[in-house]
């Protein structure tokens, strides 16, 4: 028996997204003519006719989108929100954003609240690492898609970047200034991007002949300045004390460079640092920040498409996709030749 075409089919025979693919059904008058000819002779040619349990998720769930995310606090997770508000609205729905504040408690209620409120599907960054709180939506059978994550099974559709490559990319280039020694400002323990980044900063180190003892790890139990700064007067006290500091996200770097700077030592002819993210502020730092610039608006345009084909699909014939994106190394004067 031949598979039924899809919303997906439509937006790849049309060389279009899927979220205008479900304009053209729902609010044609937002697509160019063109644009809307070509889809609607797509629909003609596939025989696409849109599923019942897609009218029916139309019909009794609400028009919002859900974004459950870490720390809003955090820049990246607002350009995710801006991505991901992007393709929403392009599909006539709105977007709601709610912060877990890394508490598997706080997301649990959040998840529930959103059950509850029959969203039409949720963008999720789990703070639960076990991914405990996401059954309740795969009771529920309300779609999901993980941001920022890799999914463990072939069963959920995610979109994550290559956090062991952004690693690499950091302390390869600090290696290659001629540092010897780089301290690892992490975060939770229990998050798979602190663990690829610390990897691909091992990975680096070996490539360049060196040992596991040339990175200094610097733990810290949050992401934000404030912890930034406590990681940067610890690392004020070691002896020896590294020449660079690799951290991983752009907040705990500006929290070091701020603690740095307060003491009186000179970035980057003292120590160098480089952050993660590339967040609009690390560009404006008091000394620009190098960064390993994670695509976060992609990241979360991406995450919605792949919601809405979920959304506008059966069970049974949606394909989950995991998409992995390329980080990119941005030097700024924040990194600099060892001395």
């Amino acid at each position: 028996m031949a598979r039924v075409a899809g919303i997906k089919d439509v937006a790849r025979q049309a060389g279009v997204s899927v979220g205008t693919v479900s304009n053209v059904i729902n609010r044609p008058e937002a697509v160019l003519p063109e644009t809307r000819a070509r889809v609607l002779a797509a629909i003609e040619d596939l025989g696409y006719v849109r599923s019942e349990s897609a009218r029916q998720l139309r019909a009794g769930r609400s028009r919002i989108m859900a974004l459950l995310v870490l720390d809003m606090g955090n820049p990246f997770f607002v350009d995710v929100a801006r991505g991901a508000e992007r393709a929403a609205r392009q599909a006539g729905l709105g977007v709601m954003v709610c912060n877990s504040g890394q508490s598997p408690a706080e997301e649990a209620e959040y998840l529930g609240l959103l059950a509850e409120q029959r969203v039409c599907g949720v963008l999720v960054t789990p703070a639960d690492a076990t991914g405990r709180n996401l059954e309740a939506f795969r009771r529920h059978r309300i779609p999901f898609v993980l941001v920022d994550r890799v999914a463990s099974s072939t069963g959920t559709c995610a979109v994550s970047v290559d956090d062991v490559r952004g690693g690499a990319l950091a302390v390869g280039h600090l290696v290659s200034a001629g540092h010897r020694a780089v301290a690892y400002v992490s975060g939770p323990g229990d998050l798979h991007q602190i663990r690829d980044r610390r990897e691909g900063a091992l990975s680096a180190l070996a490539g360049a002949g060196l040992g596991p003892e040339a990175l200094v790890e610097i733990p810290s139990e949050r992401l934000d300045v404030a912890a930034g700064r406590d990681a940067g007067a610890r690392l004020l006290g070691l002896v020896p004390r590294p020449t660079a500091v690799f951290c991983a996200n752009d907040l705990l770097a500006l929290g070091v460079l701020q603690s740095l700077y307060a003491a009186g030592v000179r970035v980057p002819q003292d120590i160098a640092i480089v952050g993660y993210d590339d967040i609009e502020f690390a560009a404006a730092a008091a000394v620009p920040l190098t960064s390993v610039r994670q695509p976060a608006v992609m990241m979360g345009r991406l995450a919605a498409e792949l919601l809405l084909e979920e959304a506008d699909e059966e069970d049974d014939t949606h394909e989950h996709r995991s998409v992995v994106l390329q980080p990119e190394l941005v030097v700024r004067a924040s990194s600099a030749a060892a001395h």
